[in-house]
């Protein structure tokens, strides 16, 4: 068995063992903690497969911005996990369905099962080899003309997306005092300047 195999077998199994450790963990932090080794061991898998950028993007994006983003909102905000978790009995049923679809899926795919002749229309593109492009100017090849139009729209998603956890998540709460710009363009010299005259020797109220 030579060395890339054995490092493959060994991100590979690092990178399942913490995939299901991230599910199961009872600690979110410890959760994050294991997203984040997977996200490595995913790396070093697309380092075997001679995509550079592909880890290096991953590490960068994910592992320096996304997980550590997890990681600072799970410890600075009090999140009730327990009560979270109460209201999941509802949603088992859907939730073993999906999963079952997913596990024929990889069943499919590890089988070595395809479709049958002309089932698919338009297969993928030829990737060219690594001594003519680099894989980095072969991906921003096909990202960026070959499937710009379905690059735009995920960005719209993740725009929408965006916008609506913002508008889930911002809600007025009584009792806490904030900056109100439009309260504070909207007033005038009259209401925000108040002369009061004090008496000779009275003092001010």
């Amino acid at each position: 068995m030579t060395v890339a195999a054995l490092c493959f077998y060994l991100f590979a199994t690092v990178a399942v063992v913490a995939g299901a450790m991230v599910v199961t963990a009872r600690n979110p932090v410890h959760a994050v903690l294991f997203l984040i080794l997977a996200f490595f061991n995913a790396a070093g898998l697309f380092v075997l497969l001679g995509a550079e950028f592909l880890a290096m993007a991953l590490v960068v994006v994910y592992v320096g911005a996304v997980a550590v983003l997890f990681l600072f909102v799970v410890m600075m905000l009090d999140v009730n996990f327990q009560e979270l978790r109460a209201g999941a009995a509802r949603y088992v049923v859907v939730g073993g369905l999906v999963g079952a679809a997913l596990l024929a899926e990889l069943f499919v795919v590890v089988g070595g099962m395809t479709l049958g002749e002309g089932a698919v229309i338009g297969g993928a593109l030829p990737t060219p080899p690594h001594e003519v492009v680099e894989n980095t100017r072969a991906l921003g090849q096909i990202m960026y003309t070959n499937y710009f139009i379905l690059f735009q729209i995920a960005g719209l998603v993740l725009l929408v997306a965006m916008i609506g956890a913002i508008v889930l998540t911002l809600r007025s709460r009584p009792g806490v005092r904030k900056q109100k710009i439009a309260d504070q363009l909207a007033r005038t010299p009259d209401g925000a300047v108040e002369v009061v005259k004090v008496p000779l020797g009275g003092g001010a109220q």
